[in-house]
């Protein structure tokens, strides 16, 4: 599995900006599709995810300005963030769970994007 990102760039704080993560190859009917970031000297976090059922999950800073959406048919997540702030500036990297269900242990594979970077001007 690959996952293409795209959709960073510069904006001005209180601007918008919209990610989207296509993932290449199978990623099953069990899976968990998110986005994650990482500042500058600070550790990678979570931004938001969403599973193939549409549960979704979110970072409390972003929490009322993020959302997160998929299109199943075409394996592709979606982060749309509003009212952006110097803050969130951060690389942003895509990230699917796969949950292969067996009968005694599920069996788990995690894929990473590369990273598209978000920058957002004072």
């Amino acid at each position: 599995v690959q996952l293409q990102a795209c959709g960073g760039g510069l904006v001005q704080a209180g601007g918008s900006l919209r990610l989207s993560c296509t993932a290449s190859g199978s990623i099953g009917s069990t899976n968990v599709m998110g986005w994650y970031r990482q500042a500058p000297g600070k550790q990678r976090d979570l931004v938001a995810t969403i599973s193939n059922s549409g549960s979704t999950n979110f970072a409390d800073s972003v929490k009322g300005r993020f959302a997160i959406s998929r299109d199943n048919a075409k394996n592709t997540v979606y982060l749309q963030m509003n009212s952006l702030k110097p803050e969130d500036t951060a690389v942003y990297y895509c990230h699917v769970r796969v949950i292969i269900v067996q009968a005694i242990v599920d069996r788990v594979y995690e894929y990473w994007g590369q990273g598209t970077l978000v920058t957002v001007s004072s």
